[in-house]
């Protein structure tokens, strides 16, 4: 009788569809169903107004966290972490080939016409730090304003694909340096010198392990040395401006004319000339490119919903002024040969025209001090890639996210952190020894990257966000900020398309830009390891402040007049 009563239930079991395998759910319901389970465990939307809280650490605690870095930076230095990391004459230095390859007038136009969207991208990014500073800034505004059935999942992807963009910005400045480093030992030997991938990877590799000892050992004077280091490629680019015309008088007798400077475009490619001027705009926008690290500091900043702003939009238009300079300076000195100068034995053109210009040895003691400054350059990078990577690790957005998210308490560093950055960017640097035009995808792909992180965040504003954006110190007035956000989107689109593209028309294995391969292949990846596994942990932005510390700090706050550098007036 047991026996008849089971298999009756068994029957009715299989007719009623429950667990059969004739009745299982379809793909597109799985993943409605993975969706809804997403959408019911993800973090609340906070009610953040920058403009009625006082202080820094009520503010973070108003976005969801406690204050556990140590707040050191003044205005100048948030400003002074993205010049240092822009390092114009070492980024223009390593870029230089790229940009002369329209001509000397299609490597000056192009950067002006470049500085002038990447302001506008700047000014959006400007005001979001405004309303809502904090390291993980541009993943958490995008999960703060995207549409609620999918903000976690497209918060997700920005915030790996900022981390691997910054990470990515860390090896195409290594890279840089080893070849810097490379052609001032080429330099020095009179050619006698063979440059390898294996050469180039393992001075690469040096780089990036020194840049980390350096990071954690200066810990508690960072903000110290991004001071150092904007100083370095001050005084680098003050030498070069009165060194450079001296000796190009002196050896070569005459400058190149302003009709040359100024209006001879050239095409140096198999591209059409047109798109050429276009290509050459990566070198501005490579160069100017760091910005965002005075969001990653938001934490550590003095008067933060203020000094970030400032740091973003100063820096961005210090560095077109200047380094709009620097190209006149290098096409008024430099031979006419152009082709020459591309083909330069040491691999980089900049060199060559300093050598002409100098002679060897000063050739040799510029691009000494290039290296230098580029080694800066690279610290600066990695300390604002660290507090990325431990603001996501924060919010269990990273795999080993419980170890590398743990700040050491003496020193208020995230020195995990660093060490894993430093362990990920040596992976990425292998595509060195993949030769040259792997080695060309490391610039375009820390700018698909930050392009994909930067613009999202504006967009979402602009659209799915707009009735709960919250504008703080700095605003343009909402017609203005509408305008210039939607120029940003439209720039963004064309540069992330750009930085696909090859160098040559004539595409095989050596010319290939594997950007669009490690690009999309980090963003589809992404989203898959998402929705199959890391949803189980990452939520969105994860409050780690109580409401009574919060509400404790909110009573205990008093309202102290401050200038822009976080002063006491």
């Amino acid at each position: 009788m047991g026996i008849k009563q089971d298999i009756s239930k068994s029957v009715q079991s299989v007719t009623s569809g429950h667990d059969s395998p004739l009745h299982m759910a379809s793909p597109v319901q799985s993943i409605e169903s993975r969706m809804s389970d997403i959408r019911s465990a993800q973090s609340r939307i906070r009610d953040i107004d920058a403009k009625k809280v006082k202080g820094d650490e009520n503010l973070l605690a108003e976005i969801g966290y406690k204050q556990e870095l140590r707040r050191s930076f003044s205005t100048f230095q948030v400003f002074g972490i993205a010049y240092s990391i822009m390092g114009l004459l070492p980024s223009i230095a390593s870029l230089t080939g790229t940009g002369l390859s329209s001509g000397p007038a299609g490597f000056l136009w192009s950067w002006f016409i470049s500085g002038c969207f990447i302001m506008c991208l700047g000014v959006s990014m400007a005001e979001l730090a405004s309303a809502i500073p904090t390291s993980g800034g541009l993943y958490y505004w995008t999960f703060h304003y995207a549409p609620s059935n999918y903000r976690v999942l497209i918060s997700y992807v920005i915030g790996l694909s900022n981390s691997m963009a910054l990470c990515s910005g860390l090896v195409s400045i290594a890279y840089g340096n080893s070849e810097e480093i490379l052609a001032a030992i080429f330099l020095s030997k009179d050619g006698d010198f063979d440059i390898t991938t294996g050469k180039t990877y393992g001075i690469f590799a040096a780089c990036v392990v020194s840049q980390a000892i350096c990071t954690c050992l200066s810990s508690r004077n960072v903000a110290l040395l991004q001071s150092v280091s904007a100083i370095s490629n001050t005084a680098l680019i003050v030498l070069f401006f009165i060194a450079l015309p001296i000796g190009t008088k002196s050896n070569r007798g005459s400058f190149n004319d302003g009709s040359y400077i100024f209006g001879e475009v050239d095409n140096m490619s198999d591209w059409p000339i047109g798109f050429q001027f276009c290509l050459s705009m990566m070198t501005a926008v490579w160069t100017i490119g760091a910005f965002d690290s005075c969001v990653h500091m938001s934490e550590e900043a003095k008067n933060a919903s203020f000094g970030v702003p400032i740091g973003i939009m100063s820096s961005i238009s210090f560095c077109v002024v200047v380094g709009w300079c620097i190209i006149i300076c290098t096409t008024a000195c430099m031979s006419k040969d152009i082709a020459t100068l591309l083909d330069t034995p040491s691999g980089f053109p900049m060199a060559q025209i300093i050598k002409d210009s100098l002679g060897n040895k000063w050739a040799v003691a510029f691009m000494s001090l290039m290296a230098v400054c580029q080694w800066l350059m690279g610290s600066s990078i990695l300390t604002a890639l660290s507090r990325q990577v431990w603001a996501f690790a924060r919010d269990d957005g990273l795999p080993f996210a419980s170890f590398v998210k743990v700040v050491n308490k003496k020193l208020r560093v995230p020195i995990r952190a660093v060490l894993f950055s430093t362990c990920v960017a040596l992976l990425i640097g292998c595509l060195c020894l993949a030769g040259s035009a792997a080695s060309t995808a490391l610039f375009s792909l820390a700018v698909s990257g930050n392009y994909v992180s930067w613009c999202t965040p504006v967009f979402l504003r602009l659209t799915s966000g707009k009735k709960i954006f919250k504008p703080g110190a700095f605003f343009l007035g909402h017609r203005w900020s509408q305008i210039n956000g939607w120029i940003t989107v439209a720039w963004g689109i064309y540069i992330i398309v750009l930085s696909m593209f090859p160098s040559s028309e004539t595409v095989d294995k050596t010319t290939m830009n594997y950007t669009v391969v490690i690009s999309c292949g980090v963003w589809i990846l992404s989203a898959v390891y998402f929705l199959v596994y890391k949803y189980k942990f990452y939520h969105g932005p994860k409050a780690n402040i109580s409401q009574d510390e919060s509400d404790s700090l909110a009573d205990s706050a008093e309202e102290i007049p401050m200038n822009i550098d976080g002063k006491v007036e």
